[in-house]
């Protein structure tokens, strides 16, 4: 199932695959019936504002740390999302405010915020927990990305997910960053590769010592594949043409981007 987010809102387009996704959702479509404030808490992109605005769609939805605006927004509006609801400087008038101008608040925050004031008036609280707990989320997310891909740069709907590690270090902001740019790299040619990396090292170069330091951005990448393709480091110094004692040489000096390669 799969809720298509409203414009302008985090990129998760809040899937319900995952059991605690799904519970969240049910939430979320309880509330859209009631007219009761609820915070709902979580790391970055893991659809808290997406479920905010299917609660109040037609609501406006303004920064915590907006100070002014959002105070002002609350004088003329009868419904509002508070996103960063934790970066406002001082909960106690915002919480005054909501109860002056009775106005029906959505607010989303961080999944450890807590402020003695926040139970005087959010009736409901719930966690979506990130997307590391949410396994069955991850690849759902994965085909609505690719998808998004086809849109945005044309071509098949076609994705390798062999050896796909998802990047889930900020939830679905990284992993549709990371499945946005292995979809453009998977039909990447030569001259196109060269020009990512001159664009790279332009603003970088400058020093006596250049050629060496940035060596690692083609022997990584091709440690990397060789071994996932050939399996050892023998069979992969063997293809290369180096000593065997090289290549170990070479990736214990890029340990930092080879962490387990010297394996056996």
């Amino acid at each position: 199932m799969e809720l298509v987010a409203a414009a302008a809102v985090d990129v998760t387009n809040f899937v319900t695959a995952s059991e605690a996704s799904s519970q969240a959702f049910k939430t979320a479509t309880l509330l859209k019936s009631l007219t009761i404030n609820a915070l709902i808490m979580g790391e970055n992109g893991v659809g808290k504002r997406t479920l905010a605005s299917f609660i109040l769609p037609n609501a406006t939805a303004i920064n915590g740390s907006n100070y002014e605006e959002l105070l002002q927004a609350m004088e003329s509006s009868n419904e509002i999302i508070i996103t960063d609801i934790d970066t406002f400087p001082n909960i106690k008038l915002l919480i005054d405010t909501i109860k002056t101008n009775k106005v029906r608040v959505i607010a989303t925050s961080k999944q450890s915020f807590s402020n003695e004031y926040l139970d005087d008036i959010f009736s409901v609280k719930f966690d979506i927990p990130p997307l590391s707990a949410r396994e069955e989320d991850v690849q759902e997310l994965i085909e609505v990305f690719v998808k998004d891909a086809v849109k945005l740069f044309g071509g098949e709907n076609k994705f390798n997910i062999k050896d796909f590690k998802p990047d889930l270090s900020d939830n679905a902001n990284s992993l549709r960053r990371q499945v946005m740019i292995s979809y453009l790299l998977q039909d990447i040619d030569d001259k196109e590769l060269m020009d990512i990396i001159e664009n790279y090292l332009f603003d970088k170069l400058g020093s006596n010592s250049d050629y060496r330091n940035y060596l690692y951005l083609y022997e990584v990448p091709l440690i990397r594949a060789g071994l996932t393709k050939f399996k050892s480091q023998l069979q992969l110094s063997d293809r290369l043409g180096l000593n065997r004692n090289t290549l170990r040489k070479k990736i214990s000096d890029n340990k930092e981007y080879l962490q387990g390669e010297n394996d056996e």
